[in-house]
């Protein structure tokens, strides 16, 4: 009995110390959180730990009800600060319950003589704290429960381009941005029988010797004469028997990429076909045989490429030799990898429309994110947009010879109405981000937000801008959707829907870039950096998938009660007054932060039901300048290396003020265990449905699990798949079977969705990640969901080299 009185004795006091340990941490974080403006929890529970670790170490029966009132406080402070949130509640009470327990194990208390009136009520305080735990799994305060209406108010939507149903000829299957296809063969009722088709590999993998960190795959292919188009890693154009999966040929741009590149990406390419009686840009008939079927790369070096679509060849008469150079033709700097068109460009009968992504961040000598439009046949310069030139239209010429250094870009997909014969491009500002005391009136007009140009000649027909001044990096980053909304009097109004970074879906007339849902002007904080200023007022769209309040206490988060109180701290030694708060030498927070919302995925949009399916994220970013100064010259030195790739940490902003640093906001003490885990409670990415004809968000629920969210970190083994809301980067598909299909979600998964509830009613397990969009088509009465698993390097997910194709067993198609 002695021995065992011994032993418990030993047991009571490595407890002890390590309750004292956590107490001390407690109090020492309390006093610095009070310094700062933070809660008192942290120093008033250290306190009581440490109290309760000092009388158990004695022995003194009295450590239990110390601790059980520790306990109980914090039970109160849990609920009274988030309420019945099981994520948020975690770690506000995982530590004390633990503690709980282990202090009424028989070999830990037995020692201390405890009678039940020191055991009773921190035996209370551990059921109501399980309690409070259990309860809060079974309710979701972020869950928004609904159902999408089905009747189909608009069953013919006009299809101007007279895409065939079983085809994909554009990056969205038509130029609308709605990824809807009106196949539906694979339904919700047959959808759980899916299989794997066929598995085509590309073997273009990463090149850690030359490739940058955000090296990404995030190709949608295209689908026509039973042939799928899509561009891999280094840009490699793939033609692949949409059947089997077999490549039918290759086409590499032998790409001049190295890692100082702050893109490596291709989302796609796109495709002409020359239509009868066809005409060129100069209205000439066409004469040349070369290249009838055409498929159009845009390549990161700063090229544009024609590939015959039948035999994998350079479309001679284009350009020279297959070809035009866009980082030498008429602009004002041409490093290489600083100019680098990303996305499909939009395709008309005559031209190519051309956007390209301009390095954030560098300097003031950057080049021109002028949108230019070139013959489709000839490469010839037809048109161009310059947004920072006082007229946008000017064409070069000996007296201008070259584009306005760092003139606003657009790095998206844009997207053209065929009808109406206009192109809708979304926006973003022109670099450097974060400090605007450089930019004249001209650069300003436009950016962020949506122009909408004549697509013959470039002219403007009507902008509209989304933010005022931009200092967050808020680009219209979606490709907007054209849709024809039904209003209650049963006519319908030609509308279009911009998602942007921001959270806010601005919903406008597309014919006049007249608000359609109202997006007043609300109060923005001030008190911007030396030198530059603020808008007083910003847009804030009445369709918004931002949450309504601000961020607080409440929504800070950490695994542990000693790791959450470490991000309030870094939460409360941040400056933030709410959305719009400027960046700052202190260090700014910024929410919805660079990634945005609304990434370059967008809406699907069913235009039949005329519903919306989208997959918004909710990561915050640290937004902080850095002063001048001798570590940090305005210009680099001679001989100094070009940037280090990637949008993250600090970026040299050369001949301004400030370099900037920039990152997510992550738990310090888990990211120094190489755990990349958000300061901010879950989800982090959810999926949403949106009635468009009334403009409410119907449904919204988490979206994906934790399972590969440390992928490359230093655990051990995966954790687990709980359901927790995790990122995603990429977007949805959308099917007439009542579907959405989505690839892009941190966890590997495909999954597919019932489009009215927004449930997933089947998923499979993917070989790497997938930020892609998927896409769907249908060949000999055979429908096909593909999606291409190829990884992201800045979305830490496993990188590979997979086009996967998925349909029903032939026994389940009924013909």
């Amino acid at each position: 009995m002695s021995s065992m009185s011994h032993a418990g004795g030993i047991w009571s006091r490595l407890v002890a110390i390590a309750m004292a340990i956590v107490g001390l941490l407690l109090i020492a974080g309390g006093i610095y959180s009070l310094c700062i403006g933070g809660p008192l929890y942290y120093l008033l529970s250290g306190l009581g730990i440490l109290l309760s670790a000092i009388y158990l170490f004695k022995r003194h029966p009295i450590a239990l009800a110390i601790y059980a009132v520790v306990l109980l406080g914090s039970i109160i402070w849990a609920l009274c600060v988030v309420g019945l949130d099981f994520w948020s509640l975690v770690p506000r009470l995982d530590v004390v319950l633990i503690i709980g327990i282990v202090l009424l194990l028989p070999f830990v208390r037995r020692p201390l003589a405890a009678n039940h009136f020191a055991t009773g009520p921190l035996g209370l305080g551990v059921v109501l704290a399980a309690l409070a735990l259990i309860v809060s799994a079974f309710m979701d305060p972020h869950n928004i429960s609904g159902s999408l209406p089905t009747e189909q108010v608009n069953a013919n939507p006009a299809n101007p381009e007279n895409i065939p149903d079983n085809d994909w000829p554009a990056y969205a299957r038509t130029q609308d941005g709605n990824h809807w296809s009106p196949l539906d063969q694979i339904n919700i009722h047959n959808v759980n029988k899916l299989k794997v088709a066929w598995v085509m590999r590309t073997g273009d993998l990463l090149d850690k010797s030359r490739d940058p960190g955000e090296a990404t795959n995030e190709a949608t292919p295209l689908e026509f004469d039973n042939t799928l188009y899509f561009c891999s890693l280094h840009q490699k154009v793939f033609a692949v028997d949409a059947v089997t999966g077999k490549t039918k040929w290759v086409f590499d741009p032998k790409i001049n990429v190295n890692p100082t590149f702050q893109h490596l990406t291709c989302r796609g390419v796109s495709a002409h076909t020359t239509p009868a009686n066809a005409l060129n840009s100069d209205g000439q008939p066409v004469t040349t045989t070369d290249c009838a079927k055409r498929i159009i790369a845009m390549v990161n070096d700063g090229r544009i490429i024609e590939i015959d679509a039948q035999t994998g060849q350079v479309c001679q008469g284009f350009g020279q030799d297959g070809q035009v150079d866009l980082r030498f033709s008429h602009q004002p700097y041409t490093t290489v990898g600083e100019y680098a068109p990303t996305s499909p460009p939009v395709v008309t009968d005559k031209l190519i429309i051309v956007n390209s992504a301009v390095r954030d961040n560098g300097s003031v000598h950057q080049p021109s994110g002028a949108t230019r439009a070139y013959d489709v046949y000839t490469g010839k310069l037809v048109w161009v947009f310059d947004a920072a030139n006082p007229d946008p239209n000017e064409m070069p010429s000996e007296e201008h010879p070259h584009f306005h250094p760092n003139s606003p870009n657009s790095w998206s997909v844009s997207s053209y109405d065929k009808a109406l014969n206009m192109v809708y491009i979304p926006m973003g500002v022109g670099t450097p981000d974060q400090w605007g005391g450089y930019r004249d009136k001209d650069a300003e007009r436009y950016p962020p937000g949506i122009i909408a140009l004549n697509a013959d000649t470039g002219k403007l027909v009507w902008s509209y801008q989304t933010v005022h001044h931009d200092l967050w990096d808020m680009d219209v980053s979606a490709q907007p959707n054209l849709v024809d909304v039904t209003q209650k009097d049963g006519t319908l109004v030609p509308a279009i829907y911009v998602p942007t970074k921001s959270g806010d879906i601005f919903v406008l007339d597309r014919r006049t870039g007249t608000p359609i849902v109202p997006a007043p002007e609300k109060p923005a904080p001030g008190g911007a950096a030396t030198g530059d200023y603020t808008s007083p007022t910003q847009p804030h769209s009445e369709l918004s998938l931002r949450p309504k309040n601000p961020l607080s206490d409440r929504d800070i988060w950490g695994a542990t009660i000693l790791d959450q109180m470490v991000c309030s701290i870094y939460f409360h030694s941040l400056r933030y007054e709410g959305p719009y708060t400027p960046p700052s030498t202190q260090g700014t927070l910024v929410f919805p932060g660079d990634l945005g919302m609304f990434e370059w995925g967008g809406l699907a949009v069913d235009p039949r039901r005329e519903v919306a399916f989208t997959n918004p994220i909710s990561i915050p970013f640290v937004s902080t300048l850095v002063p001048r100064g001798p570590g940090n010259p305005r210009w680099p030195e001679p001989n100094q290396k070009g940037g280090s790739g990637g949008e993250t940490g600090v970026q040299p902003n050369y001949g301004i003020p400030y370099a900037i640093n920039l990152h997510p906001f992550l738990d310090p003490l888990l990211l120094k265990l190489g755990l990349p885990i958000p300061c901010r409670t879950p989800p982090w990415g959810e999926v949403a449905g949106i009635d468009l004809r009334t403009n409410k968000v119907v449904w919204q629920h988490r979206n994906g699990t934790l399972r590969d969210s440390l992928h490359g970190s230093a655990l051990p083994m995966p954790l687990p798949p709980i359901k927790i809301g995790v990122p995603s980067l990429g977007g949805p598909l959308a099917t007439a079977g009542n579907l959405a299909f989505l690839t892009s979600s941190q966890d590997y998964y495909i999954r597919a969705y019932d489009m009215t509830t927004g449930h997933v009613i089947w998923k499979d397990r993917l070989p790497a990640g997938a930020q892609s969009s998927p896409m769907t088509y249908s060949i000999n009465g055979r429908q096909y969901i593909v999606t291409y698993a190829g990884g992201h390097g800045s979305f830490l997910s496993k990188m590979g080299d997979y086009l996967i194709a998925y349909a029903l067993p032939e026994k389940d198609i009924k013909k």
